[in-house]
This record gives structure tokens, sequence and C-alpha cells, in this order.
């Protein structure tokens, strides 16, 4: 398995691990993914999309909530997007608090990040907007363990 690996890695998509439980429950502490490391050259990264990135050294899994011009507000825990509530159907509402953030207007060239498991997740509401230029890739498969398998 190393092998296809290496060689889907040079064409098309990299091995992935995730690291932590800021996703959850979407994904959890061990998955594998794999990660399209193409999947922006030419487009940026889209709403909703689950994206890889690099944050001090760290290589991190997030959820894309806001892109480039949007207004990214969160009120009493509950994520607005240029003024209106914004439905996730992926978050956990018992791991939401009354939270607070912005509003603030995602800069050109960037894209506003969120963990699905929001109370244990650091994502652009400490270390702010990314740049699309340090989105190495999109998440399109978590192939270990297979998706209904522990």
């Amino acid at each position: 398995m190393p092998a296809v690996a290496f060689v889907a890695g040079t064409f098309l998509v990299e091995p992935v691990r995730v690291e932590s439980t800021s996703m959850e429950p979407t994904l959890s502490a061990g998955d594998h993914l794999l990660v399209d490391d193409r999947a922006y050259r030419g487009a940026p990264p889209r709403r909703g999309d689950l994206v890889v990135f690099d944050e001090s050294g760290a290589t991190l899994v997030k959820r894309v909530v806001a892109v480039a011009g949007d207004t990214v507000a969160i009120e009493d825990g509950v994520l607005e997007v240029d003024g209106r509530a914004v439905e996730e159907p992926a978050v956990d509402p018992k791991t939401v608090d009354g939270m607070y953030y912005g509003p603030a207007r995602v800069p050109d060239g960037t894209v506003f990040v969120l963990g699905d498991n929001r109370r244990h997740s650091v994502d652009s509401r400490q270390f702010g907007p990314v740049p699309v230029t340090k989105v190495t890739g999109r998440v399109i498969l978590r192939w270990w363990p297979r998706p209904g398998r522990p």
C-alpha cells in the first residue's frame, strides 16, 4: 500500500492523517484521508470544502465557511455569513456554546475556516483567515478506517 500512496501522491492525491478531534463528528483523530493537491490550481476553495493547509508548522484539516468578500460572524454560537444564519448539518450542536466572533470581512486571497467540533478547534477565530496560497488541497476521501467501520 505505501507504493500506491507514493504513486498517488506524486500525480494527483496525497495521503493525510487526521491528528485532532477538531473535525468530529465528520472526521476523527486517526482517520486517513486522500487529498487532491491540485484542486485549487486555477480556482479558489468554495464554502463547504474540507481543506488541508499548513499553520505554524502543523498540517490542519478544516471546513471553509466563508470566502473572500464574505462577512463572517458567530452570534451565540450561530454562524452567519453576510448577515444570514448558515445551516451546518455537520456540526454537532452540543459542541457549540454561546461563542461570539466578528463580524469581520474575509480579505481577498483568503478563506475563513472552522472545525466542525467548535469547542475543540483552533481555527480562523484564533489565527485569522487562511491565505489561499497556504491551502495544499481538498479532502476527497476518507479511506481508513472506511466510512461506517470503527
